[in-house]
């Protein structure tokens, strides 16, 4: 296959929203919280796969728009996604992350939404669910506890975000994914007994 070909088309999916990757990211680390307890090869490979999709987000030849200017510098985008990460429980206003990264009001929201592919709000409740999830998939905490941990208001607040995003209720989607999680575990506890 023509090599222009195929640089062609990944400049045309570069162009797009990055929620395919955060949304491949998710579901790698995903997995790798049902591995956390097991000692299995494929742990590497995760964790490569999610590393390398964070280097494309990040990558400055990764474009929401061709046109770079307006976006966010990679420092920025650190420093933006960090302080949204260790904050996520609590209030994140805008001037806040404005402050940060040393822009106005109404330059960082734009800059953001060019960066990131969605509004800062938008953002904030996405990593909240992907946070939320993942709590889901490695404790025993209740809804309403991981809700408060994640930032929502209360569970009813979580379980409208998480059907939005994952398009089935907190409860449901837990039981699905921990009943795989828990197959998992039966099959490692059988293969080590043999």
């Amino acid at each position: 296959m023509d090599g222009n070909f195929e640089e062609k088309q990944w400049n045309l999916g570069t162009t797009r929203s990055r929620e395919p990757l955060h949304r491949a990211i998710t579901l790698l680390e995903t997995a790798l919280g049902q591995l956390q307890h097991q000692v299995h090869p494929v742990q590497g490979i995760l964790r490569e796969a999610t590393s390398l999709l964070r280097q494309q987000i990040d990558s400055p030849t990764v474009r929401v728009d061709p046109d770079d200017r307006g976006r966010m510098l990679a420092w920025q985008v650190r420093m933006v996604r960090d302080y949204i990460d260790s904050h996520i429980a609590r209030r994140v206003l805008v001037a806040d992350l404005c402050a940060l990264v040393q822009r106005s009001d109404a330059h960082f929201s734009r800059s953001f939404k060019r960066t990131f592919g969605e509004s800062p709000h938008a953002f904030l409740v996405r990593r909240r669910v992907e946070m939320a999830a993942q709590y889901m998939l490695t404790t025993d905490a209740s809804l309403s506890d991981i809700a408060l941990r994640c930032g929502f208001s209360d569970q009813a607040h979580l379980s409208k975000h998480f059907r939005q995003t994952a398009g089935q209720t907190p409860a449901v989607w837990r039981r699905t994914h921990r009943l795989h999680h828990d197959e998992g575990e039966t099959d490692r506890h059988s293969v080590e007994c043999r």
